[in-house]
């Protein structure tokens, strides 16, 4: 199957990129299952951006890069920050259903949009849709989608590998052709060429054992784009977000940042306020701070959670402002309008990623990645709050208007085998494969958490080492499935997440390590970058 554009991803960023391409370009658009469930369906804050007259650019910059501890890129986050009101108002034209404010309720300005504050942020700056802002946007924007004849739309595909001239033994240039794709429900590898490819899957906070994404955020992009030979960078910084629900049957239910931006407090079980302990700016201090200090003290006092109290405020103010949240709180039987809500840290996103220029281009030609599967600069050793929305939309743009002026320059076709699994079986020990899946996850929840120690690194090194063999073992051996893709990817990414935090000897942003506390001032603006080896395939 060939098109001119084949689009890894159903996400923001993916979306983003088909709407900004003439419709006189083929475009496939695949998902690992139905199109909405990804990490975008699921934000809840918002998207920030510059567009109050009281606020500025430099303010919203300056955020970033405090937020970033010093490893931030300011030429992309400037470039990115600067786009922020056109991504607002394209997504309003769009018809993304904003909330407005009270004395501006039909104005399609985005100037007059109710806007929110969140950690790290020095003015309320985030555009929102009440409190499922990653709804609104995915809906919209897979309507505009689905009507548009030059967009095919494939949900339950899932990438298996990157095609690249390299992998088919040429020596000149590595080039990217397409993709292997594994349709879910037939049971069949698909070849899909194209003359571009995009890698839009998402982060990899799967890694963890908890987290607040869904169940496909295994961080596949990255795993693909490190073997076919992208550089990686900065995957030792993984946010873990302060504030999910911490419930036995509460899946991946976060607490938007929004309650705190809003006057939420934090509270340990006797009622007590902590965080002003900590950092002068309390509740509002940015999310490694946040996530670290909570983590703190759970260990130190041996407690589940804390509590997040926003039962201060009126019940009209949090049914208008949170309702999705408080339905969701009320379902595991807890009033947010009456009693603090008992909250934990879980991985949310992953800072690092894909090494990609300002239009989204990786090491390979013809790839890009976009949105969290990329390393771009702006997020640095820390995300701010709500910028990763508009990330995804102004490298969904920039992707485009790259792709656009190379249209007309065709390369040379390249035969592409089908795939080969005519020497393989199906698998009768399936156990291995959940056994590995949960032993992951486990071992990276304790050992290269929030808080982590050179001898934690170590052995959890020790353990993917002997992890991945049994994995490639099976891999080579068996029928390929998506669990087993998924695993594949998820074990070679924490590897790299690993390796990162281990060349890392120093503590900032999202990376905490017992033996080194401090930062390191030779290490500022130092990304820590992995270069894959270069080995046959």
């Amino acid at each position: 199957m060939h098109y001119d554009v084949l689009i890894i991803g159903s996400g923001a960023a993916g979306l983003s990129l088909a709407l900004s391409l003439p419709k006189r370009v083929s475009i496939a658009i695949l998902s690992k299952d139905v199109l909405n469930e990804g990490s975008t369906y699921y934000a809840q804050g918002g998207i920030s951006a510059v567009v109050d007259n009281a606020d500025s650019i430099e303010s919203h910059v300056t955020d970033t890069l405090t937020a970033g501890a010093g490893l931030c890129d300011e030429a992309i986050v400037t470039q990115v920050v600067s786009k922020g009101e056109e991504a607002i108002q394209w997504l309003m034209d769009s018809g993304v259903p904003f909330t407005r404010n009270q004395n501006t309720p039909n104005s399609n300005k985005a100037s007059d949009l109710h806007l929110t504050r969140e950690g790290g942020h020095s003015n309320r700056r985030v555009a929102h849709a009440d409190d499922a802002s990653g709804k609104a946007v995915e809906d919209t924007l897979l309507e505009q989608v689905h009507a548009q004849e030059n967009i095919a739309l494939f949900e339950h595909h899932i990438a298996i590998d990157l095609i690249t001239t390299r992998r088919l033994g040429h020596t000149r240039e590595n080039r990217c052709l397409g993709a292997y794709v594994l349709n879910r429900k037939e049971k069949k590898v698909i070849t899909f060429s194209a003359d571009f490819t995009v890698l839009a899957t998402g982060g990899a906070s799967k890694v963890y054992l908890y987290t607040s994404n869904p169940d496909g955020a295994s961080g596949d992009g990255i795993a693909m784009g490190w073997r076919a030979g992208c550089r990686v960078a900065n995957m030792e910084f993984m946010q873990f977000h302060p504030t999910c629900l911490y419930h036995p049957h509460a899946k991946s239910n976060l607490i938007t940042e929004a309650v705190r931006g809003e006057g939420g407090r934090l509270l340990l079980p006797d009622g007590s306020r902590f965080m002003q302990n900590y950092d002068k700016r309390g509740e509002l201090a940015p999310r490694d701070i946040v996530a670290r200090t909570i983590d703190h003290e759970m260990k130190r006092l041996g407690i589940d959670s804390v509590f997040l109290d926003i039962s201060h405020k009126p019940r009209d103010f949090i049914l208008k402002h949170f309702p999705n949240v408080f339905a969701s709180c009320e379902s595991f039987g807890y009033d947010m309008s009456k009693e603090p809500v008992p909250v934990v840290p879980a991985a949310h996103y992953t800072c690092g990623g894909l090494m990609v220029d300002s239009d989204g281009h990786t090491d390979i030609h013809k790839l890009y990645a976009i949105g969290e599967t990329s390393f771009t600069g702006l997020h640095g050793a820390n995300r701010l709050a709500s910028n990763s929305l508009l990330e995804c939309i102004v490298y969904g743009k920039s992707c485009a208007e790259d792709i656009i002026k190379n249209l007309d320059n065709p390369l040379p076709k390249v035969n592409i085998p089908d795939w080969d699994d005519s020497r393989v079986t199906d698998s009768d020990e399936r156990v291995v494969i959940n056994h590995n899946w949960d032993e992951v996850r486990r071992f990276m929840w304790d050992y290269v958490g929030i808080v982590r120690t050179s001898k934690r690194l170590a052995r959890a090194r020790n353990r993917i080492e002997l992890l991945l063999k049994e994995i490639d073992e099976y891999y080579v051996n068996f029928n390929i499935t998506a669990d087993l893709i998924e695993l594949r990817n998820l074990a070679e990414v924490a590897r790299l997440i690993i390796r990162s935090a281990q060349s890392r000897k120093e503590s900032r942003g999202l990376h905490y390590t017992l033996d080194y506390p401090e930062s390191d001032p030779l290490l500022e603006q130092v990304n820590s970058i992995l270069d894959p080896i270069r080995r046959p395939y």
